[in-house]
């Protein structure tokens, strides 16, 4: 058990070497394979060793007495903007990103569950470098979550926790288009930090019926002078006798509750989460929206093999704050253009298709695809000129389990 958990780590920390990026604002829709197949469901259905930040009341659903899971996920963004300074349309070279996911989950006894893992769970970013039409806009954040689930059951009632703590960076770089600073380099250094939070999850399982609830709380990390400088200098340029001071950020909180049912193989599953954008630092002050996220998944499984799909859908975190006397917009229209061009957390839709092969009792293979469906925002940016950002995504993920 030990070497197990000796290896999970070692391979998270190897994958974790790469960057993230995200779908829901600057979330993932899911983590792990099976969950990515259903749509991004997880609160009402149990996915094993992977329901560790889903809902940790559910790793009581591995197989057998341990279950390990070590997946990827190859993420592909294709992000395109227009309007910024002049008619250039402009494509984002952040293109490719490889996701980790490495989840471990132990039965003590009856009643007792544990686990550890370590998951890229979100990020955003662009990369307009020399393209001057897009101020050579550099912008690049993730997170990462190391959490232990811990659980209880008894009687079909399952209640559990996760403790988390999450590693986060932010970079923002850009030219000044204009004013008085035109033509200087903007920027100061990625910030990096750690910092603390916790899942809670309950779940209910009977006759083939799950349902579940979870909260996961706000975690405030230390982002230091990235987005001060970036917005304070905007304002110097153009002679806006104000500042910004805003050293924390925050990954906002979830709550979420969710429901599957399972016969003769079928298994339907339906979710709803509430994600609190609006209360959470930074993106509060950009005007980024509550997101209500549905999401429903299939999936059919037999001994052998198993197949999913589902569909998420949110309105995009981020919408036109054109009237909304948002301080920042001092410049008007500021946050539109920070918005879309450095941080378009506009996606909206996504289609999903998993699959599973068991090699025997203790080996299987789980893979999905995820497609984001293309989506497109015009708002008005702080040149008087309309911005029109298109956004669409696909990604793969293949993950190892080994149950024993």
């Amino acid at each position: 058990m030990k070497r197990t958990i000796k290896l999970a780590v070692v391979a998270a920390l190897a994958l974790g070497a790469t960057s993230a990026f995200a779908t829901n604002g600057a979330t993932m829709i899911a983590v792990g394979a099976k969950s990515f197949g259903m749509g991004g469901t997880g609160v009402g259905v149990g996915h094993g060793a992977e329901s560790a930040l889903a809902n940790p009341a559910l790793i009581t659903s591995i197989k057998g007495n341990n279950e390990v899971s070590f997946g990827g996920t190859v993420f592909l963004p294709d992000i395109k903007i227009d309007g910024i300074v002049g008619p250039t349309e402009g494509e984002s070279s952040s293109d490719f990103f490889v996701i980790p996911s490495v989840s471990l989950a132990s039965k003590i006894n009856d009643n007792f569950y544990w686990g550890i893992g370590m998951w890229g769970t979100g990020g955003l970013g662009v990369d307009y470098r020399t393209d001057a039409s897009q101020m050579d806009m550099v912008t690049a954040l993730q997170t990462m979550q190391f959490g232990v689930p811990l659980a209880y059951t008894s009687n079909g009632f399952s209640i559990g926790v996760t403790p988390i703590v999450q590693y986060s960076s932010l970079d923002i770089n850009y030219v000044m288009p204009a004013g008085l600073l035109a033509g200087e380099e903007i920027g100061s250094g990625a910030a990096q930090d750690v910092a603390i939070g916790y899942n809670l999850g309950l779940s209910y399982e009977t006759n083939g019926l799950t349902v579940g609830a979870v909260y996961k709380s706000e975690i405030k990390y230390n982002i230091d002078e990235v987005v001060s400088n970036a917005v304070t200098s905007m304002f110097d340029s153009f002679g806006v006798p104000m500042s910004y001071n805003q050293d924390e950020m925050a990954t906002p909180a979830e709550y979420g509750i969710g429901a599957s049912y399972t016969t003769q193989g079928h298994t339907l599953a339906i979710d709803y989460k509430h994600i609190a954008w609006e209360d959470a630092e930074v993106y509060k002050d950009f005007g980024w929206e509550d997101q209500d996220v549905i999401a429903v998944g299939y999936e059919y499984a037999t001994d052998k093999w198993a197949v999913r799909a589902g569909y998420q859908y949110a309105e995009g975190a981020v919408q036109d704050n054109t009237g909304k006397n948002l301080t920042l917009d001092t410049i008007p229209n500021l946050t539109n253009t920070f918005n879309l061009l450095g941080f378009p957390g506009t996606q909206e839709s996504h289609i999903t298709l998993g699959a599973t092969y068991v090699f025997n009792e203790t080996l299987s293979l789980d893979v999905a695809a995820v497609f984001g469906l293309e989506n497109k925002e015009t708002f008005t940016g702080f040149t008087g000129e309309d911005i029109t950002s298109t956004h669409s995504e696909q990604s793969y993920t293949v993950q190892l389990n080994y149950a024993f």
